[in-house]
């Protein structure tokens, strides 16, 4: 989904404005925000996620991609959508982590709208969010054979990818609903 944004260049510029957000959580709380908010700017993400108005140099568009990336993706529909994680190189703990720090900032992200909390949602939605909960929770590893491991954290990954994709889709009509406010949240 993001050929031009890496992992390693979002936890760089993180860094680099001294945010303490996990590069994974940073996008899952993006993702989570779009699903619910048509009018969730960029400026509304980088409050999130950068401390102080920490903004990175304006020169670097790893941000900005992966904002504009993020969102044109998942309007697309085409089942396009990944989470941002760290490639397959990185050691299996941390592409865990990542998955559960990922899952973390999507809920976040999504029930910081307030409106998920004054409205039902369908019935699917919720049990992504119930599903999305359980994975945030993923810790140790080595429980099992490697390849029984990689093998399911493939499926989890693929799992969140597909299950944002169908909360985005299923909550379209009511982003439209959503009256654009001219003001940051």
């Amino acid at each position: 989904m993001h050929p031009s944004v890496a992992f390693d260049d979002v936890a760089r510029v993180l860094e680099d404005g001294s945010s303490g957000v996990h590069p994974a959580e940073a996008h899952g709380a993006l993702c989570g925000a779009l699903c619910l908010r048509p009018d969730y700017a960029y400026a509304d993400w980088l409050e999130e996620i950068l401390p102080d108005a920490a903004v990175p140099d304006s020169g670097d568009q790893t941000l900005p991609s992966l904002y504009a990336g993020s969102r044109a993706v998942l309007a697309e529909g085409e089942m396009d959508f990944a989470p941002l994680l760290p490639d397959d190189e990185s050691d299996l703990a941390s592409r865990v982590e990542s998955l559960a720090a990922w899952c973390q900032g999507f809920l976040y992200g999504f029930g910081a709208s307030g409106l998920a909390a004054r409205i039902p949602l369908p019935a699917d939605v919720d049990e992504v969010l119930a599903d999305l909960a359980r994975i945030s929770q993923a810790g140790a590893v080595g429980s099992e054979a490697a390849d029984v491991e990689e093998a399911s954290y493939a499926e989890l990954v693929e799992f969140v990818r597909a299950a944002v994709q169908l909360v985005y889709d299923e909550l379209d009509a009511l982003r439209r609903s959503q009256p654009v406010s001219s003001h940051r949240h």
